[in-house]
């Protein structure tokens, strides 16, 4: 399950990445490590059917039967607790990431604690995580898709891994029926992805 992430890109790239959006882009700061509770940047659909830039907390509100604890990794997509979110395109949206983060299956062994592994496109800068999201009294929250881990990321988390989305699919999870939309859940080509050190 990933837990932390990276968006440290400036609003520049991310246009030139996502196309133009609204919002309020006048200081957007870096956010160099994004945990489940803190809050990171988001492009939605607007009211026009341009895309909007808002600031959401990560991790949405679980089913009751389990605690209704904070979940964010949405992974069973035929769940009948996410399909009101994967049915309406309006509960979709994109999350922009500059690298995210799995830890080591063993702790080590002279600090007896797992270790961080990176991961990022080899391509572009900054991509996207195919996102869900949903108001709430404490304000706007979200969470992303994973799906089955490739190679380069299950060599490390073999359970699961984020649901990356070609620029060519970003209209395609923000506008299309669910089963199109639920359709780009697969693994990231291998051979486009890079792993850092921490």
């Amino acid at each position: 399950m990933c837990s932390l992430y990276s968006m440290t890109t400036t609003v520049d790239e991310m246009r030139r990445v996502f196309g133009p959006f609204a919002g309020d882009t006048s200081n957007l700061p870096p956010f160099d490590n994004i945990y489940p509770g803190y809050q990171a940047p988001v492009l939605l659909r607007s009211e026009d059917g341009g895309l909007k830039l808002e600031t959401m907390t990560w991790g949405l509100p679980g089913p009751a039967a389990a605690g209704s604890r904070p979940v964010t990794n949405v992974r069973n997509l035929e769940s009948q607790f996410w399909r009101s979110s994967l049915h309406n395109p309006r509960w979709r949206c994109l999350i922009p990431v500059t690298r995210f983060c799995e830890w080591t299956g063993e702790p080590d062994r002279g600090t007896g604690r797992k270790s961080k592994v990176w991961f990022g496109q080899s391509d572009q800068p900054v991509f996207a995580f195919a996102g869900v999201w949903r108001p709430a009294d404490s304000g706007l929250l979200m969470a992303f898709l994973t799906c089955e881990a490739n190679s380069v990321v299950g060599a490390v988390h073999p359970k699961a891994m984020p649901v990356i989305l070609e620029p060519g699919s970003f209209d395609v999870w923000l506008d299309s029926e669910r089963v199109d939309a639920c359709a780009l859940a697969r693994p990231f080509p291998d051979e486009r992805m890079v792993q850092f050190a921490d």
